[in-house]
């Protein structure tokens, strides 16, 4: 499971796609500098690979970070592997339209 969460940005007509790992939601990943995976930003609305696919559709960007959604995306050929970057040891992307 993922938790997913859109952000409208109007002035620049775009919708953007938050979405982690479940188990990921809350989390500080990284002590130096800090980064933590917000629900304010990741959200909380847990969702299935087919809900998530759904999601992705109506969006123009996708910021992703977590073993499982990255894995998810590469296997449906959204990102590659050298799209990934590290953020201590949890793989993060990000998909632009």
């Amino acid at each position: 499971m993922f938790c997913y969460k859109v952000h409208q940005v109007p002035e620049k007509k775009d919708v953007v796609l938050a979405i982690c790992d479940q188990e990921l939601s809350g989390k500080l990943i990284r002590k130096n500098p800090p980064f933590k995976v917000s629900e304010k930003f990741y959200g909380e609305n847990a969702c299935s690979k087919e809900e998530i696919l759904e999601k992705m559709k109506g969006c123009t960007i996708i910021n992703i970070v977590g073993k499982r959604i990255v894995e998810f995306c590469i296997e449906r050929n959204f990102i590659t592997r050298k799209n990934v970057i590290l953020i201590g040891d949890i793989p993060h992307a990000q998909i632009v339209k």
